[in-house]
């Protein structure tokens, strides 16, 4: 079960659909930049995000054929590999991944690849955010008895992309990923493109790294779900970890896009995770999906705008199904997306969930 909010009515209808698509409000951000729908477009974008290092004791590699010599040195040497794909602007959500990488493997592996593919020629591909030698600095810093972050990957475009990638997706040609059933729902009805880009990139990098295991955070419970289900219909050999949110001492579940908020936006944001909490006290009393998403509207409705609302929905946890009532045994997901006011005098969307 979901709820859309409209200018008119936050309250929807039994019968009618209640997660819609926002997609015309949310392509008006002065933030969103338009591109040419082409490969150099998005590569020109792009290439920011593999500027040379500061010093550093991690290896850092280039292209495909550095990594897969890379792992096959482990191979010999009987050692396991823990991968963290991320895009870079790491915070502390990232680095709990790395952490329980270093934790669990002989060796880990972090990708920084800010992927074309996953953004729609309106989304925000030119400004998200890119520090690769921050980044680099903290990976660094990371350390777990004797075990470190040992490779950064950190490809071109051209190199995960040899022939090209148009942002519009009608012109895109060759060989794409697509897990269907999960991906249409939530973020897929907001980024229609999004879950095909992220199927595709990581597939790609799990055909490089061949981790024993891989790592997500739960912020993006829709990814990991998609991942999952690609992971076991694709045969492949890694182990998806999946870690729970990091979040900022108010609450604020941590993104690289919480780069754009103001201080005042970071402060109002708390009311996400607050309503979240307010959906699992409801749940304790009634199972009703509708009451749920109920306390979830108004709660975030103290600071923001119904309108900004694009979706609260409560999902299985498997199937991403929409539910009318949860099953006590099995629980729900509960997510919810939301758009702030940002620095730039436009709106960015938070997403954030919770599991009943």
């Amino acid at each position: 079960m979901a709820i859309l909010v409209t200018r008119s009515s936050w309250t929807s209808s039994s019968s009618a659909p209640r997660l819609f698509n926002l997609l015309h409000i949310y392509n008006r951000s002065s933030l969103l930049c338009t591109f040419r729908h082409n490969s150099t477009a998005a590569t020109a974008a792009a290439a920011a995000e593999v500027p040379e290092p500061r010093k550093s004791q991690i290896q850092i590699l280039r292209t495909l054929a550095e990594v897969r010599s890379w792992r096959r040195d482990q191979l010999i040497k009987g050692q396991t590999v823990g991968f963290v794909p991320t895009m870079g602007a790491l915070h502390a959500g990232h680095l709990r991944l790395v952490q329980s990488s270093m934790r669990m493997n002989d060796a880990t592996i972090v990708s920084i690849f800010v992927n074309p593919s996953q953004f729609a020629p309106t989304e925000d591909l030119a400004s998200y955010p890119r520090d690769f030698d921050a980044d680099v600095e903290q990976l660094a810093a990371q350390v777990d008895d004797d075990r470190q972050v040992d490779v950064v990957f950190a490809p071109s475009v051209e190199e995960i992309y040899p022939n090209g990638i148009p942002l519009d997706v009608a012109e895109q040609k060759g060989a794409f990923v697509t897990v269907h059933g999960l991906s249409e729902q939530l973020e897929g009805r907001i980024r229609p493109q999004f879950f095909r880009g992220v199927a595709t990139v990581v597939s790609k990098l799990l055909n490089i790294v061949s981790p024993d295991r891989v790592y997500f955070g739960q912020k993006d419970i829709q990814q990991t779900v998609v991942v999952k289900r690609l992971v076991q219909d694709l045969c492949y050999g890694s182990v998806v970890h999946v870690v729970p949110t990091a979040r900022d001492d108010n609450g604020l579940a941590l993104s690289s896009r919480n780069a754009y908020l103001t201080d005042q936006t970071r402060q109002d944001a708390a009311v996400i995770y607050k309503a979240l909490q307010n959906a699992l006290m409801v749940y304790r009393q009634n199972t009703s999906a509708e009451k749920i998403i109920g306390a979830v509207v108004s709660s975030i409705a103290e600071k923001f705008d119904k309108d900004d609302i694009e979706y609260v929905c409560v999902n299985d946890k498997d199937t991403l199904e929409e539910l009318e009532v949860v099953q006590p045994l099995k629980g729900a997901i509960v997510s919810v997306a939301v758009r702030v006011p940002n620095k730039f005098g436009s709106k960015t969307r938070l997403i954030d969930n919770i599991l009943l």
